[in-house]
């Protein structure tokens, strides 16, 4: 389902799984996203809940938690938008938005989306530095 080094974890209550990828391998969980996670299962109470820290891949310091991106299914999901479905997952990270966390991609899906594709996409590699450095305008 997912490549590289994953962690698994499950989750007892009503058996929802739970996965995550440390993007730097080391299988720790910061508090970063240790708080996204319980965060998103308290507003969502997702079946799937797959959590990527991809702060390695970009020019930030190690151990970093500042770019994540998240696969989130739940039935709360059934008759909304997309942008509806973003804006409820951001309601639920605003504090994370609004301070720790640079970048966050989402996939919200509804239990039938997921059984469709159960993948979490994965992300373009960091170009790094800003347009000024790059010599770009």
């Amino acid at each position: 389902m997912l490549s590289g080094r994953l962690v698994r974890c499950l989750v007892s209550m009503a058996g929802r799984a739970c996965l995550s990828r440390d993007g730097a391998g080391s299988g720790t969980v910061g508090p970063v996203e240790a708080a996204i996670r319980t965060k998103l299962e308290q507003a969502l109470s997702p079946e799937v809940l797959e959590l990527r820290n991809e702060s390695s891949g970009h020019a930030v310091p190690s151990g970093s938690e500042t770019h994540f991106r998240v696969a989130v299914v739940s039935s709360r999901f059934e008759g909304l938008s997309p942008l509806q479905r973003h804006r409820l997952v951001h309601d639920a990270l605003s504090e994370e938005l609004a301070g720790p966390v640079h970048a966050l991609a989402i996939q919200a899906r509804t239990p039938a989306q997921w059984r469709e594709n159960p993948q979490l996409d994965t992300s373009p590699p960091c170009l790094g530095g800003s347009k000024k450095t790059r010599g770009t305008s």
